[in-house]
């Protein structure tokens, strides 16, 4: 059982923010929520790798937490649909920043590179490493 955000020191905001959002797949499940409703079907077959039961289970807390809205229409077989709350959309900008990130990492190699990885500017500096700039 994971510790209630309530349990977090108040003046650990990152570590409140990870209780939330922290994990291998809550951020990649709202990645893909962030482009629309979807089924459980459909985001089981867009994660590759994660099983049904990991992804009930991250589904589930991220409905707890208040950042995915589960909607179970009323029919025969249940169509049960997932989308992100207001809460969940303020998630956007970060999940976009994450993702450019690791588009320069991936581009960026350790090997032969005497800079800081990607997002590791030199003191003064405001320009990326992977930039060249």
């Amino acid at each position: 059982m994971r510790p209630r955000i309530e349990d977090v020191a108040e003046e650990c905001t990152v570590e409140a923010a990870l209780e939330v959002i922290g994990g291998k797949w809550k951020l990649v499940i709202l990645r893909h929520l962030l482009e629309g409703t979807m089924r459980f079907g459909e985001l089981d077959r867009a994660l590759h790798g994660i099983t049904p039961r990991m992804l009930t289970r991250q589904l589930r807390e991220l409905e707890t937490d208040g950042l995915v809205l589960r909607t179970v229409y009323p029919q025969v077989p249940p169509r049960v649909e997932y989308s992100v709350t207001a809460v969940g959309e303020s998630l956007r900008a970060i999940i976009g920043q994450l993702e450019q990130w690791g588009q320069e990492y991936r581009a960026w190699s350790p090997a032969g590179h005497h800079t800081a990885p990607p997002g590791v500017a030199a003191a003064g500096a405001s320009a990326s490493p992977l930039s060249g700039e």
